[in-house]
């Protein structure tokens, strides 16, 4: 397949470039700087774009097969929110512009669900543990299922990790859930980023949760 990728140089987004290339895929990264992108390899295609403009991005994703938004303006934003929401939405116009049909769009864990009407970002646990800074990013991916959840004109997934995403191995295994927090018995339970990036190509591949959040954990 032809792969559009958004987002390839974040700690998710490098992951997904890898796990896309090892399974054959032909990938477009589209990035600020080519430089910032270390793999080498006959099957990328760097386009040199802004994620904030609706055209640069529609030129960027047009002919392909699908397109994978793990578009993150940066943890240390000071604007994390407003970027965060300003990048998700142009990104979703540049596609709807291109006539590319079909979206993955990575989130966060922070919009599922622990209990009947309480999303994980709502929580206490939530609000002690996790950076002030981070909070409005988990709160921007929050909107932006919202935003996506509306948007009948692609075919779109939304994926979730887990409370916890790490450096490890890669196993090819996990668990999959829907709008819940996966657990480990009584604590949340993690993946490791390569794991997860797997999950992403089997998406990809596979299309099994169109208009659709999923999750998964190990």
């Amino acid at each position: 397949m032809k792969i559009a990728l958004i987002g390839s140089t974040g700690f998710v987004g490098k992951f997904i470039l890898k796990e896309l290339l090892e399974r054959g895929h032909d990938v477009t990264a589209l990035v600020r700087n080519p430089s910032s992108v270390l793999l080498s390899n006959d099957r990328i295609s760097l386009v040199v774009g802004d994620a904030y403009s609706p055209t640069s991005v529609a030129n960027a994703v047009r002919g392909h097969d699908g397109v994978v938004s793990a578009f993150n303006p940066g943890w240390d934003d000071p604007d994390l929110y407003n970027n965060y929401m300003r990048g998700h939405k142009t990104i979703i116009e540049g596609v709807e512009k291109s006539e590319v049909k079909r979206i993955i769009v990575i989130g966060g864990a922070g919009s599922l669900y622990v209990a009947p009407g309480m999303q994980l970002l709502d929580t206490e646990e939530f609000r002690s543990q996790v950076p002030a800074h981070i909070v409005p990013g988990a709160r921007a991916a929050r909107d932006a299922l919202v935003d996506l959840s509306t948007n009948d004109r692609l075919d779109w997934t939304f994926v979730s990790p887990p409370a916890f995403l790490r450096e490890g191995d890669r196993t090819g295994s996990y668990r999959v859930g829907g709008d819940q927090l996966l657990m480990d018995g009584d604590m949340p339970a993690g993946i490791s980023v390569s794991d997860f990036a797997v999950a992403i190509g089997n998406e990809v591949e596979n299309a099994k949760h169109v208009r659709e959040r999923f999750t998964v954990a190990s």
